[in-house]
């Protein structure tokens, strides 16, 4: 790495005078790019065997072949309508959902993806080695790709976001009666109950709110022939108005909603496979990925700052940290000082303002993380999510004021902010590869939505509804961090104009989608946690 400062000076002296401007200009960006590029690789397989590399490579490609198969799954919601409206034609619809499903990645953000890294407890994250964390990746990974693609080989419209979560939940079971530890305390419990409700609620919500739109769009846009074309299905606008493509501004709303289907698709489950792939990073290289190197020193001061004032603030209010550890009691005598190396690590509230002084130690006069050890980098982290964890109950006591609990959050969001992030190049990948799997596995799912849900053809009153509850639901969702299945949205919302329309179901599409509604989680809880039973008897 010395040599390249070097080079980039020789490369600069050499080049500057037999070459113009613009070309130096591009051989040094070039250069640049070369640099980061080897960077990036050494802090990839920092302190890695050649096998462990080359497994880690592995674990990557497959978190990208799963979001592809999440691609094969999910274009159907938001080319269905638009294919089967005839707003558009099928190519093109397929092309724009990946376009737009590749920008829903690139801008975001990573709130949904923290929130299924952070289903897992933090003792495990935390004390995870590259060993065990390759097997509880590739455990996870292909319980989630197997049931993904029978799903979809069948043409059902089940939830990747189910099938991630179950397996992550049977990860944290079996890592549980495996150690000894209390089942209880496998799973981050307040993480799962709000990812659960939010699983359970989303496809209800749907239901009522497209059913809802649909039915004022007949009680107040179908009193003139021309508002009435609206409820026309595609055969029924050909055979009286002799038109194959619906009304001018129908077709735009379906596309528009439609682009909006895509787009807000890409935000929540792009960024699972973002979260994935940060899990797999951090538990096998944690050397270049357990806290962010490229953090500025304006970051890292951020950090800092956040750390003194919440000591500031315990020392102010110290009935609240009193309180927080008589909710939960250590598990462990608390020491006198938190263990700074890599052994096992628990996080305690008990030992909170310990945490606070050993991070202060870290982060004085620190400009840049590669002054620190891979050790102490991994310290940080520990006491950083430890302190985040302490002020986040401090946030939700009963008596801590409006005023309080803003600012506490603020504080969490400083302290996290240079470990709970992703570089460029992982949300490029995700984005390419879920937008690829968008534009090759469309057909099967879709015909299902398109054909089989309802017992008649789907209007354009009825795609725009489902499409537009799809849209904003799950936009609503990603912008508050909750991992919510597209697919279940957008099938519930199509039903749910169906029923309020007087079209009618068909049962048996209904009970294959409820069966695999019913089945996705215990059995994916099942087939990850026996594959990682196997994978640790195995090491």
């Amino acid at each position: 790495m010395n040599s390249w400062p070097l080079l980039h000076g020789d490369v600069k002296k050499s080049l500057y005078f037999p070459f113009p401007s613009r070309a130096l200009s591009l051989i040094m960006r070039r250069v640049h790019v070369l640099q980061n590029g080897v960077t990036f690789m050494l802090h990839l397989f920092a302190g890695l065997d050649y096998t462990t590399g080359l497994l880690l490579v592995l674990a990557l490609l497959f978190v990208l072949f799963y979001e592809a198969i999440n691609g094969f799954h999910d274009t159907a919601n938001a080319v269905a309508t638009v294919i089967y409206t005839r707003a558009m034609r099928a190519q093109l619809a397929v092309v724009m959902a990946g376009v737009f499903n590749f920008f829903g990645v690139l801008l975001g953000g990573l709130s949904v993806a923290y929130a299924i890294v952070h289903m897992l407890p933090t003792d495990l994250l935390l004390n995870v080695g590259s060993a065990h964390g390759l097997a509880m990746v590739f455990s996870m990974l292909l319980a989630a790709i197997i049931w993904n693609l029978g799903t979809w080989y069948l043409g059902l419209p089940a939830s990747s976001s189910h099938t991630l979560i179950g397996a992550i939940i049977g990860i944290g079971l079996t890592n549980a009666l495996m150690t000894g530890s209390s089942v209880v305390d496998a799973l981050n419990i307040p993480k799962v109950i709000n990812i659960f409700a939010s699983l359970i609620l989303s496809p209800i919500v749907g239901l009522i709110i497209a059913g809802g739109l649909i039915f004022l769009l007949r009680r107040y846009w179908s009193n003139t022939k021309k508002r009435s074309r609206i409820h026309m299905t595609p055969a029924d606008r050909e055979k009286i108005d002799g038109k194959k493509k619906p009304p001018f501004w129908t077709r735009i709303a379906l596309i528009v909603s439609a682009i909006g289907v895509s787009y807000s698709h890409g935000a929540n489950d792009g960024q699972k496979g973002i979260g994935l792939i940060m899990l797999v990073l951090i538990g096998v290289a944690p050397a270049g990925f357990v806290v962010n190197m490229n953090a500025s020193g304006y970051d890292i001061t951020r950090t800092r700052d956040a750390v003194n004032h919440l000591q500031q603030y315990y020392q102010q209010h110290d009935q609240a940290l009193t309180h927080i550890i008589a909710m939960a009691p250590p598990a462990v005598p608390t020491p006198e000082e938190i263990p700074s190396g890599p052994q096992e690590f628990h996080c305690d509230s008990a030992r909170a303002l310990v945490a606070v002084q050993r991070a202060q130690g870290l982060l004085t006069n620190l400009q840049s993380y590669d002054q620190l050890s891979v050790d102490q980098r991994s310290q940080m982290r520990r006491l950083l999510l430890c302190i985040s964890d302490t002020a986040d109950k401090a946030a939700k006591l009963p008596e801590t004021s409006p005023d309080d609990r803003r600012f506490l959050n603020k504080l969490k969001s400083d302290l996290l902010s240079s470990i709970e992030y992703a570089p460029i190049w992982i949300i490029v990948a995700v984005a390419l590869a879920l937008g690829t799997g968008t534009m090759i596995g469309w057909r099967r799912v879709a015909t299902t939505i398109g054909e089989k849900i309802g017992k008649k053809g789907m209007t354009y009153a009825q795609g725009m509804s489902a499409q537009v509850t799809a849209a904003l639901s799950i936009g609503v969702a990603s912008y508050t961090g909750m991992p919510v299945s597209t697919t279940h949205i957008l099938s519930s919302s199509v039903a749910g104009t169906m029923l309020v329309d007087g079209g009618g179901l068909q049962s048996r599409t209904i009970k294959n989608i409820a069966m695999a509604w019913i089945f996705t989680l215990p059995v994916c809880i099942v087939l990850s946690g026996s594959l990682y039973w196997i994978a640790l008897k195995l090491i």
